[in-house]
């Protein structure tokens, strides 16, 4: 009896196996982002875009990029940037194709994942770019660097992008323009140093897709040569333009000529009367802004 009692006794206190049910792991799904966006709504969709952040040892780290981490390690693949010993997604938040490596005070261009189209360094402190930056990434479509320090772009840093169409300079030191890549539809240099003589003859007329052009506030005393048909947006405020010619918008040549897709020049805040120039104009379907009387 004390036999039978026993074993009863320790067939009580046995673990059952298998008896608990299964640990259940979270379902995690990812979403692509349309960074295919219009000018208009490129600051908007900036940040939308981005994840949010969470902390990691310290360190920012999208919750997008933590979790695609925890499960493929090519990205830790991704080479350091020249600022920190952390990869450029740690330092960046790198989603969808897209980079973005904002207020985070770098000084020079993170290198970049292999397939990146679109870069946002906004409000940084580089103050150089330089041929390498870009020379392995030809998939660029929008760079912006809008908010930094830049005084110096090396000749033929943007020459291997033969991909992009929107490039952002604004707010920066420059003193003259770079060699810019043929495929631009939009070119923002608005806030800079730049003088006439630091615009070549012919930095435009390439440029057959250009439509949205910004050179507002800088130090340009005439308007830029050649500017390509395809222009519709040109913004030249607060410079310090004396004076235009009859072939400035127009061909004096040819009295029937109508610069068709120019919808809007600004031109206020220069010291130039526009009335005094009124040949000038006689192309365009609208009359620049700016100062008549």
């Amino acid at each position: 009896m004390k036999t039978l009692q026993t074993t009863l006794f320790l067939f009580a206190f046995v673990p059952l196996v298998n008896s608990a049910p299964p640990i259940q792991q979270e379902s995690l799904q990812f979403y692509d982002y349309d960074t295919d966006v219009t000018l208009g709504s490129l600051i908007q969709q900036d940040y939308e875009m981005q994840s949010k952040d969470i902390r990691k040892d310290g360190t920012n780290v999208s919750l997008d990029t933590s979790l695609r981490l925890q499960g493929d390690d090519s990205e830790l693949n991704v080479p350091p940037t020249k600022d920190t010993n952390l990869p450029t997604c740690l330092l960046c938040v790198c989603l969808s194709g897209s980079v973005y490596c904002e207020e985070i005070d770098i000084e020079a261009v993170p290198p970049l994942p292999k397939e990146t189209a679109y870069l946002y360094a906004r409000f940084n402190k580089i103050k150089r770019i330089a041929v390498s930056d870009f020379a392995d990434i030809t998939t660029l479509r929008r760079i912006d660097f809008s908010g930094n320090r830049i005084e110096e772009i090396e000749d033929g840093a943007f020459s291997k992008l033969l991909l992009l169409e929107e490039l952002s300079l604004a707010e920066n030191r420059l003193l003259k323009l770079p060699v810019l890549p043929p495929k631009l539809t939009t070119f923002n240099a608005n806030q800079n140093r730049i003088k006439s003589r630091g615009i070549k003859a012919n930095a435009f007329k390439k440029l057959t897709n250009l439509a949205y052009l910004y050179l507002g506030h800088n130090a340009l005393e005439s308007v830029p040569l050649n500017l390509p048909e395809s222009l519709r947006i040109l913004h030249l405020q607060y410079n310090n333009i004396t004076t235009i010619t009859d072939d400035t918008f127009c061909k004096s040549n040819n009295t029937r000529y109508i610069r068709t897709q120019m919808d809007e020049i600004r031109m206020e805040g220069n010291p130039i009367l526009l009335a005094k120039h009124v040949n000038a104009f006689s192309c365009l379907r609208t009359l620049p802004v700016g100062t008549y009387y």
